[in-house]
């Protein structure tokens, strides 16, 4: 009964900033000291849902941008982290790799905003998904360099002997048994540039308004419904995303 209790409980914390933030992306004219908005609406999500709206926009061009990244890295990093793995400057080649992470998102961005400048990519989408490979494309490499063995290497050479090729090499064996990796990989990129704010608020110089910016933007607007409202928009991937991750990635590693 206690192990029950205490599920009832877990649950209900994990749950209760959902619920709130549902209340408030339904609520008009909130006013202290009411407990709860005065009125409950969908007009909310009808006006800043429709096609033509700031967050409908916003939140294309996240799903646009990160899932751009998350392939993107994903597959460079891919092949990257395997001549990395094998190569006899590995530790170099890592360390090089981790030196990203040596600075906030902020401070990295603010050092590479001057040369964004320069070449004329801040301000536009194609610039912000560069510098986002800033971040994104070692956090890829540093988690395949972990995949890469020497049981992986004897088995790409026994298909070499057997008269394999290096494209049956790498789709009949190395990329399944690389499947669960590739997908954490994808997720946790997605995730690092779903999320992302310092890069893309100093990159896109205000004027590539992502979802993560939204909800900054509403808040500092004091808007907390339509603050509310992109903050559910922006927990659903992540949801989905844990979801996949235990339905798929969890289960193969088992």
């Amino acid at each position: 009964m206690s192990k029950y209790l205490f599920k009832i409980i877990l649950s209900i914390i994990i749950l209760l900033p959902f619920a709130v933030l549902a209340v408030l992306s339904l609520g008009r004219n909130w006013a202290f000291p009411a407990v709860l908005p005065a009125v409950f609406t969908f007009d909310n999500w009808r006006v800043l849902l429709l096609a033509q709206s700031d967050l409908s926009q916003s939140l294309a061009l996240s799903l646009f941008i990160s899932i751009v990244i998350a392939t993107a890295v994903t597959i460079a990093s891919f092949f990257t982290s395997k001549f990395i793995s094998f190569s006899p400057w590995r530790r170099r080649w890592l360390l090089i790799a981790y030196f990203p992470y040596m600075f906030a998102p902020v401070i990295l961005a603010a050092c590479l905003q001057y040369y964004f400048l320069r070449l004329g990519w801040a301000g536009s989408a194609g610039g912000v998904m560069l510098a986002q490979l800033f971040i994104a494309y070692p956090f890829g490499v540093i988690i395949f360099t972990g995949f890469w063995n020497e049981r992986l290497h004897n088995m790409e050479q026994l298909v070499a002997t057997l008269g394999g090729n290096a494209w049956q090499t790498y789709t009949r064996v190395l990329l399944p048994v690389a499947k669960g990796a590739l997908l954490i990989c994808f997720f946790q990129t997605f995730l690092i540039s779903w999320f992302e704010y310092g890069l893309t608020r100093l990159i896109g110089v205000g004027k590539i308004q992502t979802l993560t910016l939204k909800v900054f933007q509403y808040v500092n607007e004091a808007n907390v419904f339509y603050a509310a409202l992109a903050s559910i928009l922006l927990a659903v991937p992540p949801i989905v995303l844990l979801w996949l991750n235990k339905r798929y990635v969890f289960v193969n590693f088992n």
